[in-house]
């Protein structure tokens, strides 16, 4: 069995996908939280970070853009652009 054991793959460390709701400034520093602090901060920053260059991307094509949702397979992004920060719900899909 040595030789099967060479081939066997450990499976990966399946993490669940945010829930709950995030405020960030204009810096993309979150504020206030009331996703899982388990969920890895840096994820959340990438996620306000990008909410924040399309809010500005928009601003700059003199688009007005208050607010998006993005729905992805398996979550749901909706930001508002509040005061050059903005307010980030982040909602699992439910399977089906």
């Amino acid at each position: 069995m040595g030789l099967l054991s060479l081939f066997a793959k450990a499976r990966p460390a399946l993490q669940r996908l945010p829930a709950g709701s995030m405020t960030v400034d204009r810096d993309g520093q979150i504020v206030t939280s009331t996703v899982s602090s388990t969920y890895p901060v840096d994820v959340l920053e990438k996620i306000a970070g990008e909410v924040l260059r399309l809010f500005q991307e928009a601003r700059q094509a003199h688009l007005p853009l208050t607010e998006f949702r993005i729905h992805f397979a398996s979550l749901q992004i909706t930001a508002r652009e509040a005061r050059g920060g903005a307010i980030i719900f982040l909602t699992p899909s439910a399977p089906l």
